[in-house]
């Protein structure tokens, strides 16, 4: 059994009311009750937090290398663009995490097609709406599960 968590960035807590046609209808509660379901289902715990402030994320990754979390689906949102600092923890506690975006995000605007995280992630999911989580979720358990 593994232990995974879900990180969510600034604005994902209006998911279902925000721009939908970008960012779909379901409500972040939505996929994360999905997600927990499928997680317990194969014999995984996973939690997530969902944080508008920068520190806070930070403080959740260090406390997840406490925790014992092996690894991490990461929606950085707007951070993505912008957070040294979250790279930074994501790069001290050594724990693989896949980034993971409800948009496409080489698509749009050119201050958007930047990732501080990409480059240092398992792998990049992004353009499937809520479905990207599950896409990141499925490509961890297949780690931890080989086929």
């Amino acid at each position: 059994m593994a232990r995974i968590l879900v990180l969510n960035g600034p604005n994902l807590n209006l998911l279902g009311s925000r721009e939908p046609g970008q960012y779909g209808h379901r409500s972040l509660e939505e996929i994360m009750e999905e997600l927990m379901r499928f997680a317990g289902a194969c014999g995984h715990d996973l939690y997530h937090i969902q944080e508008n402030s920068e520190g806070t994320l930070v403080e959740a990754v260090h406390k997840a290398a406490v925790e014992g979390v092996e690894y991490i689906i990461i929606n950085p949102a707007a951070y993505t663009h912008t957070s040294i600092a979250i790279r930074d923890a994501l790069l001290g506690v050594r724990i693989p995490f896949v980034e993971v975006h409800l948009s496409a995000i080489s698509a749009r605007e050119p201050f958007r097609q930047f990732s501080y995280f990409s480059d240092i992630a398992m792998g990049v999911i992004s353009g499937f709406q809520g479905e990207s989580y599950m896409l990141a979720l499925q490509a961890i358990i297949n780690q931890i599960e080989p086929q």
